[in-house]
């Protein structure tokens, strides 16, 4: 639900081109807003992306016609699927009527005689799987034709329009150098003056300059009218209407004055087409430095997608294929090379090798593989030939998984942002009134020539103001901070939790897989009198063999180790936070905690003095009860990870309090806490307690963050300020944090706080020089000081301070790529990063 109680749907997101200022986020958020059903409208100027959430059944061709009403594009795709099973015009019509009701599709036609379907889809909003799901639903086949990935296209558009911009900015400059020499080099430089007025003429000079300046406005500078005029139209002025309006009163004047100064008072027939053509010179060439670097804010997915294998070698019909990757099938036996990237994930069927995982788990080492083992796709094989299963393709890949995570987190906006938008959204109309004001208030009171002033002074306005900084200040930031983030192998999977994880004064932890390696082994194992021992662990280990707990494991792989058969285990259950019991071989078999042993009306009295013993050295004890007698008493131990005491020490650096919250009993969770020196114990907590651990931790109005991996995790997670998943965890676990850590390496939190950090503050500088700069100069450029010194700012001045203002935000942005991990020490860890070592791998 949203903040009004409102059922929302799953949201969609579209591309959005042509905005370029906050005030077109605004208004492109505005226009979304009045489309029926819609509850809310998130857009990314950094990202060209529109975050729609619905109350009902989604109307993307509405909120399409909507941003283009509004005068911005709609990126957008074709898709083509083969169908297959259609027989005549009934077939077609229900085809087209399910790719229809997809959310995000403006048109799909449907042709029979060809078995094909193209379809329009606004970018961003659909999946050409998910069409052909959609198909299929309605009863046929589809499958994709010629699939391209969105973030390529994305790359080149980008690219194109760079290139673009590159091109106008060239032309516009050598048509305005002319320009600004024959005028300003006339009042600066006498010998460029006596040039002019004795080889070229006074009005031939200012005939040349109006026509290389309106070379230039209707030139290079025709983007601007084309985007500018039509929002003045609909009454809705951007940052293109401020340049339209800034340049054709200079123009204007000038042309008025070359061609009809007879029009005017005495003495203002001044021209200012310098001021016209270097405006549009200048801004052209912040638009080109802001392209090149969105360009460069958006390289970590671009990398991530360049992980991924273009094809695979897949055994089909008993022959080896190549083919492309989006063919490659759930179910495929896939054929690695040595030196040969893992095309998708899948688990080993044949064959052993030692694969390179580095850019997953930022671990250096090779990890040998073998029958049984599973691969993800995008690492690199090393030495050996294996065939494996695909298990997961296309989105469902981690590797995907991984970029969709980025891209959404990329998508997202802070808090911090409803602030920049709510005073951007009136941000433009009040820069006209202000230069409105400006004008009336020289033309009254200014000296003469007061007219000259006053369009002057006018036009200076709407330059300086143009709110392109404080649209780019924050998603800049969120974009190059999540994907430095994703590079040190930490995952964002919601962008305002780098604004949230900042504040983080509680760290809670869970033991099991996080401070340990979540691979207990057993440590001692006594039976009661009366017992055998061999017969004991293997009735345990086979009633463990059904449960899927890392203490069963190590249970089990005790027994095997010992060559004790196991045998199947009947009416096997299980009891969430106490035990597991079955029948195993007509025996009745009870495995767990001492409460269980409790809650059954067992007494464990008999092995209270190795409960204790082993307690205080940090083991965990377990119970075994067989035929209702308790007989066994077991200890497994789970290694701390090498790394968790420098990151608890690096958490205590940054001043966040360390909480562990776990199962074990308070005697064992408290040994451990000791040595890793953990500030506070939650111990003895049934799954459904640790989210009341959770909300106590909080008492205080303290920020808390969870770090957790399995599913008894997940509320947890949920509940906390931000949730942490360890990404070697469960789906359920990632599904429900804020923040995924790649790696499995509890130094991730740290490093995600420190970037947490480093992000807000980049974002904090970056607002702070957009407003600032803003309102400095904003009555600098009215002319506010003209009565303190006589300074007055020339249009040409206020053009070249808003084009590096936006330029300023987006290389401060830019210094997040070199953000540094903060712990030293990272060498086994996931300092090689995702992106740079598979980086290394593909040069």
């Amino acid at each position: 639900m949203n903040m009004s109680g409102v059922p929302v749907r799953a949201s969609h997101q579209i591309e959005v081109e042509g905005m370029t200022c906050a005030s077109c986020v605004a208004r492109v958020e505005k226009a979304i807003g009045k489309v029926p059903g819609v509850v809310r409208a998130s857009v990314n100027l950094a990202t060209e992306r529109a975050d729609i959430a619905f109350s009902g059944e989604p109307d993307m061709p509405a909120v399409v016609d909507a941003i283009r009403n509004a005068g911005y594009k709609v990126g957008e795709k074709t898709i083509e699927l083969d169908v297959e099973g259609m027989n005549c015009a009934s077939c077609v019509g229900k085809v087209e009527k399910a790719l229809k009701a997809v959310p995000g599709v403006t048109s799909a036609s449907v042709n029979l005689a060809t078995e094909r379907a193209t379809i329009r889809v606004a970018d961003g909003s659909s999946s050409a799987s998910r069409l052909a799901e959609a198909v299929r639903a309605a009863g046929y086949t589809a499958n994709e034709v010629a699939p391209e990935r969105t973030v390529d296209g994305v790359a080149d558009r980008r690219e194109t329009e760079a290139r673009s911009l590159k091109t106008n900015l060239a032309i516009a400059a050598l048509l305005t150098i002319p320009v600004f020499a024959l005028e300003m080099g006339s009042h600066l430089v006498p010998a460029i003056h006596m040039f002019v007025m004795e080889e070229i003429g006074m009005q031939e000079s200012r005939y040349l300059q109006f026509i290389l300046t309106t070379l230039v406005l209707f030139g290079p500078g025709l983007m601007f009218f084309k985007k500018g005029i039509p929002a003045l139209a609909r009454l809705a002025p951007d940052m293109n209407s401020l340049v339209v309006l800034g340049t054709l009163a200079a123009w204007g004047f000038s042309v008025v004055s070359t061609f009809a100064p007879q029009m005017l008072p005495g003495g203002t027939a001044n021209v200012y087409y310098e001021a016209a053509a270097v405006i549009v010179t200048l801004i052209l060439l912040g638009r080109y430095l802001e392209a090149r670097a969105k360009g460069r804010t958006g390289e970590a997915i671009s990398r991530l997608v360049g992980l991924q294998a273009k094809s695979a070698r897949v055994l089909r019909h008993g022959e080896t294929i190549d083919v492309a990757l989006q063919a490659v099938l759930t179910g495929d036996v896939i054929l690695v090379r040595p030196g040969e990237k893992v095309p998708v994930d899948g688990v080993l069927i044949e064959g052993s090798s030692y694969v390179d995982e580095s850019m997953i788990t930022g671990e250096p080492v090779p990890v040998a593989k073998h029958p049984g083992s599973e691969v993800v796709g995008g690492t690199v094989n090393k030495n050996g030939s294996f065939t494996f299963r695909a298990t997961k393709v296309g989105s469902e890949t981690l590797i995907a998984q991984i970029i969709r995570m980025v891209e959404e987190a990329q998508a997202d906006k802070l808090p911090i942002q409803a602030m920049v938008d709510r005073v951007t959204s009136w941000f433009v109309p009040a820069v006209m009134l202000a230069a409105a004001a400006t004008f009336v208030v020289w033309l009254v009171f200014g000296p003469e020539p007061a007219l000259s002033f006053a369009l002057v002074n006018a036009v200076a306005v709407l330059i300086i103001a143009c709110p392109c900084a404080m649209g780019l200040a924050t998603p800049t930031s969120i974009m190059v901070g999540t994907g430095r983030a994703a590079e040190m192998g930490v995952l964002f999977r919601r962008g305002d939790a780098l604004q949230t994880l900042r504040n983080v004064e509680v760290v809670a932890v869970d033991k099991t897989g996080t401070l340990t390696l979540g691979k207990p082994t057993l440590a001692h194992f006594r039976v009661a009198e009366g017992f055998d021992r061999g017969e004991a662990l293997g009735l345990i280990a086979s009633l463990e063999a059904r449960s899927e707990h890392p203490i069963a494991e190590a249970i089990v792989d005790s027994a095997k180790r010992e060559n004790l058969p196991l045998v199947l285990a009947e009416d096997f259950e299980s009891t969430p936070g106490f035990g597991v019991a079955a029948v195993i071989g007509g025996r009745k078999v009870e495995v767990g905690a001492d409460r269980f042993m409790t809650r059954l009306g067992y007494s464990a009295a008999g092995f209270a003095n190795d409960a204790e013993r082993l307690a205080l050295e940090g083991q965990t004890p377990l119970y075994a009860a067989i035929d209702g007698r308790v007989g066994a008493v077991i200890t497994v131990t789970d290694p701390v990870k090498p790394t968790t005491p420098a990151a608890i020490a690096a958490l205590h650096a940054l001043g966040v309090r360390v909480a562990m919250i776990t199962g074990d009993n308070r005697r064992t969770a408290e040994a451990i806490a000791q040595r890793l020196r953990i500030d506070e114990v939650v111990a003895e907590v049934l799954p459904e307690g640790k989210v009341t651990a959770v909300k106590r931790l909080a008492k205080d109005g303290k920020r808390v963050a969870f770090v957790g991996d399995g599913i008894n995790d997940a509320p947890a997670l949920a509940a906390a300020d931000v949730g942490i998943a360890i990404g070697t965890g469960t789906d359920v676990a990632i599904e429900s944090a804020d923040v995924v850590l790649i790696s499995g390496d509890l130094r991730g939190v740290v490093n995600a706080i420190a970037l947490s950090k480093a992000t807000i503050r980049n974002i904090s500088q970056n607002l702070f020089w957009a407003f600032a700069y803003n309102a400095a100069l904003i009555p600098v450029a009215a002319g506010a000081l003209y009565p303190v010194n006589g300074m007055l700012l020339s249009p040409v001045l206020a053009a070249g301070a808003m084009a590096l203002s936006s330029v300023f935000v987006l290389t401060n942005a830019l210094r997040l790529k070199r953000f540094r991990i903060p712990l030293a020490d990272q060498r086994d860890n996931a300092a090689a990063s995702i992106v740079p070592e598979a980086a290394k791998q593909k040069a």
